[in-house]
């Protein structure tokens, strides 16, 4: 099908790997290779907010990422259908492209939730931090999909549509003091200029907020079918779990003087937990989050290369602010409740453990008592004593810990450290 909203800046691939003609559209080609990858496949085993097989309800990072795929893609048919709407049926996003990108928005994060994001950026904070997105550009362009950690060559418009934030670890250091969160990799800089085809930001466009505001269209709305998959469907499952009650709701909504009477959010909230009809309720406030959307032109440095960067994705406010009370709510109420807080601890304690005995033998090759044990599969050791400095040798001890699904992590821990623990039977 026709589609002239893209050209040949969006099609570009990082590395041609091939001059064959294909049945797909670059976009579909970008979808294919991630989703037949280990690492999507990793992410069912994955902590979204509890952690994963602790019950068959849960979401885990892996139906996190397929219902903001839906909800992308539902967008996108949206902004195509609505009468006022600058595009048309041969001038539209593509919804393949929008479904890659939801797809593989979280791929670099790693087990036991943000726990596990800030756990690893803190232990390697010496090294050039960790961050989830950077992470999953990181797959994207040098690690996945090549048996030689070549990347898998990914579409400009792809691989912009994941980067939602656009601002290097260096340049977000306060007096001496890394950054907690939304960077990218100083070694990746090449990635984000090639991404901008060359382009340097303006002088306005500051790095942090103002940067990573800088949004393809595509990255937009995977963005705020993030937000909705956040704020609605895992809302849904702490009701499941027991974590919100119609009492917490209440007083937490009073304590923090929210209206909670009939008609509004959380007297919605609270009438449907007590008819138990959550998923009614649910299905209805994404279908309203979804059509709370429209498109407005934009003019920015990259407005007359791409179309991409030529609209931006408008949200009613009302909505937004909705999205954002849930997410209040959750996080409040669930996400620091103690039960939360002592399993995050628990991973983040495995995590730390993992990483200091790798970091012994492998960062700085140093015997493990006394003894110079192997503790990698042999293809990650070679890989890493054929790294020439401590940085690049602690980033691929984060690649691995960072693969790690819930489960496998919490074997390896225990092999590692419990005396009644370990067999080939327990891999």
């Amino acid at each position: 099908m026709r589609n002239d909203f893209y050209n040949s800046f969006d099609t570009e691939r990082l590395e041609e790997t091939s001059t064959k003609e294909d049945y797909r559209s670059p976009f579909q080609i970008d979808r294919d290779r991630v989703l037949h990858t280990t690492t999507f496949r990793r992410l069912q085993n994955k902590t979204q907010v509890f952690w994963s097989g602790e019950y068959d309800f849960y979401r885990t990072r892996l139906t996190h990422s397929l219902e903001v795929a839906q909800i992308g893609k539902s967008i996108c048919t949206w902004l195509l259908r609505q009468p006022d709407s600058p595009l048309s049926d041969h001038f539209f996003i593509d919804p393949d492209l929008v479904e890659a990108i939801c797809l593989s928005h979280d791929l670099g994060h790693p087990p036991f939730g943000h726990a596990g994001e800030k756990t690893l950026n803190h232990l390697n904070r010496e090294y050039g931090g960790f961050e989830g997105n950077a992470q999953t550009l990181r797959l994207l362009t040098e690690r996945i999909f090549s048996a030689k950690h070549k990347g898998m060559s990914p579409s400009r418009a792809f691989l912009d549509g994941i980067l939602k934030y656009k601002t290097l670890w260096s340049e977000l250091i306060t007096d001496g003091t890394p950054p907690k969160n939304h960077f990218i990799y100083d070694q990746q800089y090449r990635f984000l200029d090639w991404s901008l085809g060359g382009n340097d930001f303006p002088i306005e466009y500051t790095p942090g907020k103002s940067r990573d505001a800088f949004k393809s269209i595509e990255c937009q709305i995977m963005d705020w079918a993030d937000d909705t998959a956040y704020s609605l469907n895992d809302l849904s499952d702490s009701v499941r779990a027991g974590f919100l009650p119609i009492e917490k709701i209440e007083n937490w909504a009073r304590t923090k003087h929210i209206d909670f009477s009939e008609n509004t959010p959380i007297g919605d909230l609270i009438q449907a937990i007590r008819a138990n009809r959550m998923e009614p309720f649910i299905g209805k406030r994404i279908g309203k989050y979804i059509t709370s959307t429209h498109l407005e032109s934009d003019v920015n440095f990259l407005s007359s290369t791409t179309n991409r960067y030529h609209y931006r994705l408008v949200i009613d406010s009302t909505v937004q602010a909705e999205s954002s009370l849930f997410k209040r709510l959750a996080y409040d109420v669930v996400f620091l409740s103690p039960k939360l807080k002592q399993l995050e601890h628990k991973g983040s304690y495995m995590l730390r453990k993992l990483w200091e005995i790798l970091e012994t033998r492998y960062i700085h090759g140093l015997p493990i008592d006394g003894q110079d044990f192997q503790l990698l599969p042999n293809d990650t050791v070679s890989e890493i004593q054929q790294a020439t400095d401590p940085a690049t040798r602690a980033r691929l001890i984060c690649d691995y810990l960072a693969g790690m699904t819930d489960g496998y992590a919490a074997r390896t821990y225990k092999r590692l450290f419990s005396p009644d623990f370990g067999s080939i039977n327990d891999l």
